[in-house]
């Protein structure tokens, strides 16, 4: 059975620093690319950044602005994002997804696997 379980959220003051982490399990990790999606309350859910399954190219959604950095240990089954400067309008659930190599996107339904999130909040 596949696992993506989020650690690492938490309240934290405007500016301040948050490291998230997916651990993976059930799969080979390195067989799929991982990628990290957000979801405010009342929005909808969208994405924040990906990687490819060697741990290169990383993209980011523009409002990341240089403040976030995704990355993943092969060799422990888990990915991360580790998140600067942190603003009020980040506060949402954070989850983490794995999409097959073949399927190198930003698009949600392209990521068959999900973790269950962690909120994220930011305040003022």
């Amino acid at each position: 059975q596949v696992h993506l379980v989020e650690t690492g959220g938490g309240l934290v003051q405007a500016g301040g620093s948050l490291r998230l982490s997916c651990a993976v399990s059930g799969l080979i990790f390195d067989d799929h690319n991982l990628g990290w999606f957000r979801q405010a309350a009342g929005k909808e859910r969208e994405f924040v950044a990906r990687i490819t399954w060697r741990g290169d190219m990383p993209l980011y959604a523009d409002f990341v602005q240089g403040r976030f950095t995704i990355s993943r240990d092969n060799t422990k089954n888990t990915g991360y994002l580790q998140m600067n400067d942190l603003k009020p309008e980040d506060t949402a659930v954070y989850y983490c997804a794995l999409s097959p190599i073949s399927l190198w996107t930003e698009r949600a339904h392209a990521y068959d696997n999900w973790g269950q999130g962690t909120q994220v909040t930011v305040s003022s």
